[in-house]
């Protein structure tokens, strides 16, 4: 968890990502998966991306990288609008990503050799056989794998060692920006820890930067300068990773962090678990005003009428809440 400098790499600016639901015949309606999302990510820090599933984090990670095509909004990478087809092959030579599922998102076809350099071959990164070869067997170094595993298939392996041979792959075209999508959630607690360890050994030595994406708030706090909680399509609040810890404001975030599970009982005891009634409304019919409402104690009436804005209350620490001064005093 390395925060080099106050230069922004990535920024976020209105997104949106909308899919067309058919509702009937010849009808359909917005999805809205990501709506009015901006942030932004300074070089060499890690910004964790939390919330409930079917919140919006995965699409957040895949529109940045135009795996979906936005459908509004702006991404700006290190000072440069990433709108054409130049643009984007340009900048997908500098940021990749990482899949959650390590099982399906290598091809049991292919040995661990022409995984790794597959983003090598699609954008002609070595002259040589034997170049690409030492290419391949320095990005398994880095991930903790031998030379022995190289002529090796996928399904030779465990969910810990298919994720590491996916992180050496997303290395492969030497990125500046990884999106980490819930990459240690399909993996035994165990084996999480070390590839957790292993991202902040990554950043520190080739000096990246990351948006991981998670549900787990032990592990995002764990690797994050920052973090940011996403409800239904929306950011509802962005801080410190410290500071969303001790002082979360929105009802949500404090609800998040109520099921955080604590090793000493005295205090589990003590802390109160803020639970959420009902549950969450579908995307496809998402209450108006603030989206949080219909499950939230303190909804008034003005709730309803309009989103509130996201906005800075101290420094660094943004939220969207009508009633956030209320709420905290």
């Amino acid at each position: 968890m390395s925060d080099t400098n106050n230069k922004v790499l990535v920024d976020i600016k209105h997104l949106k990502e909308y899919f067309n639901v058919n509702v009937g015949f010849f009808k359909s309606k917005p999805l809205k998966a990501v709506d009015d999302v901006s942030f932004s990510i300074k070089k060499g820090e890690t910004l964790g991306l939390v919330g409930e599933s079917g919140c919006g984090k995965t699409t957040v990670g895949r529109t940045i990288l135009n795996l979906y095509k936005p459908t509004a909004g702006e991404i700006w990478y290190d000072g440069k609008l990433i709108k054409t087809k130049e643009d984007i092959q340009e900048f997908r030579k500098k940021a990749t990503m990482v899949f959650q599922d390590p099982y399906s998102s290598l091809n049991p076809r292919m040995t661990v050799s022409d995984i790794i350099a597959e983003p090598l071959d699609v954008h002609e990164l070595y002259k040589t056989k034997e170049e690409r070869r030492e290419r391949i067997l320095e990005l398994m170094g880095y991930v903790g794998l031998n030379s022995e595993h190289a002529s090796r298939y996928a399904h030779e392996f465990s969910g810990g060692q298919r994720q590491r041979i996916g992180i050496a792959r997303s290395l492969a075209v030497n990125p500046e920006f990884i999106v980490c999508d819930e990459p240690v959630s399909a993996l035994d607690v165990s084996i999480q820890a070390q590839v957790i360890n292993m991202f902040d050994e990554l950043q520190d030595k080739l000096g990246l930067t990351y948006l991981f994406i998670a549900h787990d708030l032990l592990v995002v706090r764990h690797i994050s300068n920052r973090i940011a909680v996403m409800y239904l399509g929306k950011m509802v609040e962005l801080a410190d990773a410290d500071e969303i810890y001790n002082h979360p404001l929105h009802p949500y975030s404090k609800s998040l962090l109520s099921a955080v599970p604590v090793p000493d009982p005295k205090i589990a005891r003590a802390n109160k678990r803020i639970v959420l009634s009902g549950d969450i409304p579908s995307p496809l019919n998402a209450p108006s005003g603030c989206p949080f409402r219909t499950r939230c104690d303190y909804a008034k009436p003005e709730c309803a009428e309009c989103m509130p804005e996201f906005k800075e209350v101290s420094k660094g620490h943004f939220v969207a809440c009508h009633r956030t001064a209320e709420i905290n005093t």
